[in-house]
């Protein structure tokens, strides 16, 4: 064998074993410092336990999904997990004959598979919250892609904050589909623009907080007098930022090992049908974008 260079060929190895040693992960974006994160915890945890991960960007794509999933189905992976989903479930829920799948930083109220989330709703209500406790009745609010279940869960959490507190809603304040640092700057200037600015910003994104504060001091308004900022997740530009961003953190490494460990016991056992839901709390991280005197945290 040695004289020769052979090696011996692993997809008929794996072929006789009826395994892969192989997860796919569904993410919608590579680029976005949460699931970056996301997937180096999960790559860390499949590693210990001798599986390999296939990362697959979907782009918010709903063939795109399906298409990934047929790598279940043609077994050349022996799980998936989706960390977004696009799809009704009726769509997925066939390729369970296949092998498993997991749901993270997910949550479908129809879906028949292990869950492990996010209280995204929860998260976006502390947020809001916090920013009303500071004396803020003009909130504006950013969210990710406008047909994603997260950006759902989030809004209404924005929106309990506000009935809870008996505030309105202007429309005008509403930015969809932000995502990143331009959009965040982009934000800003809408804002500025407006005849009655809103005094606060809730976004889905610490990107997106980011660039508001960067091209708010571009204009030379000050953070947080002029206009308060809290993002969403925690990276680690909330920190190196001037000022720092109040935020919402989320343990994603504890999702991320929570998600591989599931995965890993469902190809074993075999049993892919699971109501089983693993919901971890969000924290709630004050910083100078909000209130320059009072830094901490809260948690649920």
């Amino acid at each position: 064998m040695k004289e020769l260079g052979y090696v011996p060929n692993s997809s008929a190895q794996n072929l006789r074993r009826q395994k892969t040693g192989m997860i796919a992960v569904l993410i919608p974006k590579v680029t976005n410092p949460f699931f970056s994160q996301l997937i180096e915890s999960m790559e860390i945890a499949a590693a210990e336990n001798n599986y390999q991960l296939i990362v697959c960007q979907t782009r918010y794509s709903a063939e795109k999904e399906l298409s990934y999933l047929n790598l279940l189905k043609t077994k050349q992976v022996d799980g998936v997990i989706l960390a977004s989903i696009q799809n009704d479930w009726n769509m997925i829920q066939p390729f369970l004959q296949y092998g498993p799948i997991v749901l993270c930083n997910e949550y479908h109220d129809h879906a028949n598979i292990p869950m492990v989330r996010l209280d995204q709703t929860y998260g976006a209500y502390l947020a809001t919250t916090h920013l009303i406790q500071q004396g803020h009745t003009k909130i504006a609010y950013c969210c990710g892609e406008h047909d994603s279940h997260i950006a759902a869960y989030r809004e209404a959490g924005f929106m309990k904050a506000l009935l809870e507190n008996s505030l309105s809603f202007d429309e005008t304040y509403l930015f969809r589909s932000s995502v990143s640092i331009e959009a965040g700057k982009e934000i800003f200037l809408s804002i500025a623009n407006d005849v009655k600015p809103p005094t606060a910003v809730f976004t889905g994104s610490d990107e997106v907080a980011a660039g508001i504060i960067s091209e708010a001091k571009r204009h030379e308004w000050s953070i947080p007098e002029d206009i308060a900022v809290i993002g969403f997740d925690n990276q680690v530009i909330t920190e190196i930022i001037e000022p720092s961003i109040s935020t919402i953190h989320q343990p994603v490494e504890k999702i991320a090992m929570k998600s591989i460990e599931i995965m890993i016991e469902k190809i074993s056992s075999k049993v892919y049908e699971s109501n089983e839901v693993h919901e971890f709390p969000l924290q709630l991280i004050i910083r100078e974008s909000t209130n320059r005197q009072e830094k901490g945290s809260l948690t649920r």
